[in-house]
């Protein structure tokens, strides 16, 4: 709006979160370094029971990342070569890659058009005889229709691993993410709801008999130090992580609640400035099944990079999640897919806009990027 002072709006803000927490973490921080136990150890194993009591699992197994947390569940059901894998090809690489690294093929399902999760009859449609394993994505903070992708599955023998990465704490018919599937992924990038200071993953299950041989996967496949039964990875989490991860912990309710009702206000300042009446913005979609813990506020506008390029120059701070979908990746051209083959993904790539929603942006943020937004649309200069 004409007048409007510029502001500086970041897409995320860690140094707002670290500064409410810092004598908490530093105190954790400098218990691990008292103890001098950096792997494994006390402060990973009481993170993995708070983690699995938090998401309503009997198991959790810490691990280095969310990336060999998916990989991990997947060699946990011996997924190999001849083997296929469903998931969606709108999600971050990790997914698809890590069933390549296993010698798999992944098979691509198109999404939800309103959801951007995976769309459970074009989940069925590419089910064949191979398929072993289903990987539903819970997309920016909503988990994907999983009583559909599990009817499908368990009627095709297909183990069904939830990519939680950037969904903990969300909720699909009152039951938290990470305990709908056989097993479940997680990831603590810094800039997921429950972040480290590096990087970090966990794995849930109800399965005794896949969370032991997870913890064994972990550490090259050995139960006891030099004796292997499998042949496992190095995917230990941290102490350190695990430590600053706890103190967090504390705090990750308080944070959904404030993510969520930022994504309401939200919707209400889209509303007065009438760009949703008009169809200029598509605000993201909460199913009525679903808790949305949103990861991120990602909206959809038909001139997606001109709106990223104003706002940038206002100070806004955005992303595009994701510019290319999976199928269309050129270390995945030998699967043979086209551009076509998964409309809705295709079409989300060019549309989707991640919005600042961090626990901590302020309402005047809010309806500062608001009302960049309505600028760009409206025509408008602003300095």
């Amino acid at each position: 709006m004409p007048g409007t002072a510029k502001m500086k709006v970041p897409l995320l803000d860690l140094k707002a979160q670290y500064e409410t927490l810092a004598p908490d973490i530093d105190a954790a921080v400098r218990s691990v370094f008292d103890s001098q136990h950096f792997i494994l150890g006390p402060e990973v194993q009481q993170l993995e029971q708070e983690i699995a009591a938090y998401c309503s699992s009997e198991f959790a197994i810490g691990c280095a990342s969310g990336s060999d947390a998916i990989l991990l569940a997947l060699m946990a059901h011996g997924i190999g070569p001849g083997d296929e894998v469903v998931t969606t090809p709108f999600t971050f690489f990790a997914t698809a890659g890590s069933v390549v690294r296993l010698g798999a093929t992944p098979v691509f399902a198109d999404i939800d058009e309103s959801t951007f999760n995976l769309d459970p009859a074009q989940f069925e449609s590419v089910v064949t005889e191979r398929t072993r394993a289903v990987i539903p994505v819970h997309l920016f903070g909503q988990c994907a229709a999983m009583d559909a992708i599990k009817q499908v599955a368990e009627r095709r023998g297909i183990a069904v691993i939830e990519d939680a990465a950037q969904a903990i704490g969300a909720e699909y018919c009152g039951i938290r993410a990470g305990s709908i599937g056989s097993v479940s992924a997680f990831s603590f990038y810094p800039s997921k709801n429950l972040g480290g200071a590096g990087d970090g993953g966990m794995l849930t299950t109800d399965d005794a008999e896949i969370a032991s041989k997870l913890r064994i996967l972990r550490s090259h496949g050995a139960a006891n130090k030099y004796y292997h039964e499998w042949v496992g990875i190095n995917s230990r989490l941290d102490a350190l992580q695990a430590a600053i991860l706890r103190v967090k912990l504390r705090h990750l309710d308080s944070w959904t609640q404030a993510r969520r009702a930022n994504a309401a206000r939200y919707r209400d300042y889209f509303q007065q400035a009438g760009l949703v009446t008009d169809g200029q913005v598509k605000l993201p979609r909460e199913t009525e099944e679903n808790l949305h813990v949103y990861n991120q506020f990602v909206i959809r506008v038909d001139s997606r990079d001109g709106l990223k390029s104003f706002l940038a120059e206002r100070g806004v701070g955005t992303e595009i999640y994701y510019p290319l979908p999976l199928h269309l990746q050129v270390c995945f051209s030998e699967l043979g897919y086209r551009q076509g083959d998964m409309p809705e993904s295709e079409r989300a790539s060019k549309e989707s806009l991640a919005i600042p929603v961090y626990p901590e942006i302020s309402e005047t943020g809010q309806r500062y990027v608001v009302d960049m937004i309505a600028a760009f649309f409206n025509g408008e200069s602003q300095a």
